[in-house]
């Protein structure tokens, strides 16, 4: 069914984890959900949240994996596999510490660079060819690898406030890769959400 699409959020399910900075995907296709109006439910047999949207003749699926996010293919595949969704009509959205917070960026396909939602999702879907719209979360300026309290951590007052520009963002990007495909989304909405005060200076 060309019509037919499927955008999976990742993140860890439970109140613990909801307003934490690995929880960007879920965050995304709630606002989604939100813009389109669709209702979520929870589907045990998927081991996800799904909310059916109809949007410019188009259904979608949006999925929260209940997996927590290392297992997040037992979820998206099965999914995938049960409403017929095809690699190309998938995008998956993810947090990146490697991008600064106010970037998002999406691909085609590719490697998981790293991300283990990703892993999992390239697990079971059994290709790499589906797109990913990855959520900058920034890193620590000290710069220590070891991030797990990081991305498991909250935005402050300020970070919040940009990453609700960068949820409008990725939603348009989302919309976009929807209506005229991958290539276009990137050239339009691949960069920052949030312009310097330099940039607005300059206007």
């Amino acid at each position: 069914m060309e019509n037919l699409h499927l955008i999976a959020g990742l993140g860890n399910p439970g109140r613990e984890y909801a307003a934490t900075r690995h929880n960007a995907g879920f965050r995304l296709v709630e606002h989604l959900a939100g813009r389109w109006k669709a209702s979520w439910v929870l589907e045990k047999k998927f081991q996800c949240k799904l909310a059916r949207a109809q949007w410019q003749e188009r259904t979608i699926w949006l999925c929260e994996p209940q997996t927590f996010m290392n297992a997040s293919g037992e979820a998206v595949g099965p999914v995938a596999a049960f409403y017929r969704v095809k690699p190309a009509h998938i995008l998956v959205v993810v947090d990146d510490a490697d991008l600064a917070l106010g970037e998002i960026r999406l691909r085609p396909k590719g490697s998981s660079g790293g991300h283990h939602g990703l892993d999992s999702v390239e697990q079971h879907l059994g290709t790499r060819d589906y797109a990913r719209l990855r959520i900058g979360i920034g890193r620590k300026a000290d710069g220590v690898r070891e991030i797990t309290g990081h991305v498991l951590g909250r935005f402050d007052a300020a970070e919040e406030q940009v990453f609700e520009t960068v949820l409008k963002r990725a939603g348009d990007a989302a919309e976009c890769w929807l209506t005229s495909g991958i290539e276009k989304a990137m050239n339009q909405f691949n960069g920052t959400a949030v312009r310097s005060a330099t940039d607005k200076g300059n206007e």
